[in-house]
């Protein structure tokens, strides 16, 4: 079972959703670590940022979440 985006458990393409059911977290906690990441360290905001867009446009919809 590899990586998928959710399709219930999204609030913008899935992938936070995806992976926080892929690893048992909870998915609220994984959103509020990339936008923590993307606020608050200065000059690294912008690899998350690709990072999610990538991932939104790689990684298949799950059918299951």
């Amino acid at each position: 079972m590899g990586l998928k985006r959710a399709t219930r458990d999204r609030w913008i393409a899935g992938v936070c959703g995806g992976l926080a059911h892929r690893y048992g977290w909870r998915p609220g906690l994984v959103r509020l670590a990339l936008v923590l990441v993307i606020v608050l360290i200065p000059g690294f905001n912008v690899i998350p940022l690709v990072a999610y867009a990538l991932a939104a446009y790689f990684l298949p919809e799950s059918e299951a979440y």
